[in-house]
């Protein structure tokens, strides 16, 4: 049975989780209509993937004994100066959200819930995958400048793009 302290947190965490979809669905969306198809596909499939972290969270907090509660969402920024201004706020916000993963966990082992902090380390890892592929991705952009034939190759190379870190088993 879930403590109401850590349902709450990560019935928050659902939030941040559902946010990361609707900003990476936005920034799709911008990429798409830029003519930026790789990056477009890019973006909807870290998109998904955010879906499918908030459903993990869903699941966890239900099979527990809590109750997952779907909340209201801010609406995320529609335009980005640039893709190099798009991928830097896509790097600024999975900082953000490692910050909070980092502090569910603190929490979890503040009130000596041992099952979800073992859950939680599953989020660890991926966020350590998320920063390193963003950081990867500002770097082939920071190489690229303001080379129009380094971005038409970038956008069709980052559907190919992985980063496996220190973390990543081999079987993610």
């Amino acid at each position: 049975m879930l403590a109401k302290k850590i349902e709450t947190v990560l019935n928050n965490q659902i939030t941040v989780e559902a946010e990361s979809s609707q900003i990476y669905l936005a920034m799709a969306c911008w990429a798409e209509v830029k003519g930026l198809e790789g990056v477009a596909q890019f973006m909807y499939d870290q998109s998904n993937e955010e879906r499918e972290h908030m459903l993990k969270l869903v699941k966890f907090i239900n099979e527990r004994g809590g109750h997952a509660k779907i909340s209201a969402l801010k609406a995320p920024n529609v335009t980005f100066g640039s893709f190099q201004e798009m991928f830097q706020m896509l790097h600024d916000h999975e900082i953000l959200v490692s910050e909070s993963i980092n502090n569910l966990v603190h929490i979890t082992l503040e009130e000596k819930d041992y099952a979800t902090h073992n859950f939680l380390q599953w989020y660890v890892a991926e966020q350590i995958e998320e920063e390193a592929m963003a950081r990867t991705i500002l770097d082939k952009i920071n190489l690229i400048g303001d080379d129009k034939g380094g971005l038409y190759l970038f956008d069709r190379d980052i559907q190919q793009l992985t980063v496996t870190s220190s973390a990543s088993t081999p079987d993610e």
